[in-house]
């Protein structure tokens, strides 16, 4: 006697949930250009790593005490390996039921996320579908209507301050589904079949009678500076490398640092393009990129959002150490806008929760200001972005490549505690730009000149002799003034000391990053 018949039917029933929801669903799945989510995992871990936990659950049916038929049920989840560190993976099944709530979906999400807060392993979330209660014919099969409660969001809501999580939309996405989504630390859409909504078209046209299709409620044109979305990439194999790359630079939970890597790019490279990088002319603006590449290891720069316009939020490395990147992108504006102020505030409250120093590359000239500006409430998307800063622990660097104007470049970093800091002789900082505050500040004096004109330029080039950056450092309120071209090596200097004050910062925030 032996228990050689339960582990046949243990295959064999692991070979059912293989099978997902039948041949027919998919062949729909890749008729609608989608991988279903066990070729996704197949796709995202390293080869033979991944460990499914919970694959018999699932709705079963008996005749005569044998199982006659097998739905599995449509989230699955484990452990695998992304080069080579160990994550947690739960995805949607989309060819059962649509990746609505079936069988022990929502006990499978639950633990999903209870496995990577409890092991402090980063959570990979492949969402397709709603993820949540299902259809309304489910109402006459309970035969009551229960009050809503969103599962185990006590451990999403905790996860983001434990684990890195990472959420893909890789289909359409809705309702509780679009919830987990934003959920995370980077979510990813892919362009053209995957769609991020709160309802879908049918909700959508009943209750505001908007006739649109998926695609025109939230596909990437909506997403590309909604804020919703991270990242939009162009194939799911896109996704799946962005979020092995993304990983890459953090920690797998709170209580660990960020992995430092070995690097064949000298920390004492000088980049010579960096010293006509900026303009003379303070009105032409300059490319940002090559001042990225300039500074950071070669081929290390992660752009982080895309919906913050002139504001660059991005993750680098210095030396083969992860940090965080503020910038400010001159070809797409100079001020502080609310989608800007908001990836700002993303990206220190990701650095701060994996103790990654941040590096500010300033050329900022304030809030966005005008009458749209008012009503789109910037002044508070604004000031929230300063109190991130302010509230983050993590050491700071900035590098003043021109502009510190107004609040929005005061709050840049944090220039109460000790922040390194060095000027490029490009500089231009005071509480406003001098071109727009001459005929506020010297009104009555340009009202009585007989030439407005001539006299704006004479007291233009009065003070052009004393906003120097030699003048600013010659009171130490910058501390040094440098040749452009030394930036690198001054960084890399500094990181060195920045992770060396870290372990003091290990384990949870006082707050989780704000989704």
């Amino acid at each position: 006697m032996n228990w050689q018949p339960e582990v046949e039917e243990i295959a064999r029933r692991r070979e059912l949930a293989e099978r997902m929801g039948g041949p027919e669903k998919v062949a729909r799945q890749h008729a609608a250009g989608r991988s279903t989510v066990r070729e996704r995992i197949a796709a995202l871990a390293d080869p033979g790593s991944f460990d499914e936990i919970g694959a018999l659950a699932g709705t079963a049916a008996y005749v005569d005490g044998e199982l006659s038929s097998f739905t599995p049920a449509n989230f699955v989840l484990g452990t695998a390996k992304l080069d080579g560190r160990r994550v947690a993976i739960g995805g949607d099944d989309f060819t059962v039921r649509g990746g609505a709530a079936d069988a022990a979906i929502v006990e499978k999400q639950i633990y999903a996320e209870r496995l990577a807060n409890e092991l402090g392993l980063p959570l990979v979330r492949l969402i397709e579908g709603t993820g949540g209660g299902g259809s309304v014919k489910l109402l006459e099969q309970h035969g009551f209507a229960y009050v809503p409660v969103n599962p185990g969001w006590d451990l999403v809501v905790d996860n983001l301050s434990a684990v890195p999580v990472v959420s893909l939309c890789l289909g359409p996405v809705a309702g509780l589904g679009a919830a987990r989504a934003v959920m995370s630390h980077l979510c990813v859409l892919v362009e053209g079949t995957g769609q991020l909504f709160v309802a879908g078209p049918p909700v959508v046209k009943h209750a505001t009678g908007e006739d649109l299709t998926k695609e025109e409620l939230g596909g990437a044109e909506v997403h590309r500076r909604s804020g919703a979305v991270d990242r939009i990439v162009a194939s799911e194999a896109d996704a799946f490398r962005l979020t092995r790359q993304f990983l890459s630079y953090l920690p797998s939970s709170v209580d660990s640092l960020p992995p430092v890597s070995s690097t064949s790019d000298p920390s004492d490279r000088r980049d010579e393009a960096l010293l006509s990088l900026v303009p003379r002319n303070r009105r032409h603006p300059y490319r940002l990129r090559p001042l990225l590449d300039g500074v950071f290891d070669d081929g290390s720069v992660f752009d982080y959002a895309v919906s913050g316009g002139s504001a660059y939020a991005g993750l680098a490395r210095l030396a083969g150490h992860p940090v965080g990147v503020l910038a400010t992108d001159p070809y797409r504006g100079a001020t502080l806008t609310p989608e800007g102020a908001d990836v700002l505030t993303r990206l220190v409250d990701l650095c701060e929760t994996f103790h990654l120093p941040l590096v500010s590359l300033t050329d900022q000239a304030g809030m966005v200001i005008g009458a749209a500006a008012e009503r789109a409430g910037a002044i508070r998307h604004g000031a929230r972005a300063v109190t991130a800063v302010y509230q983050a622990r993590v050491p700071m660097a900035e590098v003043i490549i021109r502009r510190v104007f107004g609040v929005g470049g005061a709050g840049q970093v944090n220039r109460h505690r000790m922040v390194r800091r060095w000027a490029w002789p490009s500089g231009d900082w005071g509480s406003l730009p001098v071109e727009g505050g001459i005929e506020a500040a010297y009104r009555a004096e340009l009202d009585s000149s007989p030439d407005r004109e001539a006299h704006i330029e004479e007291i233009r080039a009065r003070l052009d002799e004393v906003r120097s950056p030699f003048r600013t450092a010659e009171r130490f309120s910058v501390e040094d003034v440098i040749d452009p071209r030394e930036t690198r090596a001054r960084l890399c200097e500094w990181v060195v000391d920045a992770y060396a004050v870290l372990p003091k910062l290990v384990g949870r925030p006082s707050f989780g990053m704000r989704p």
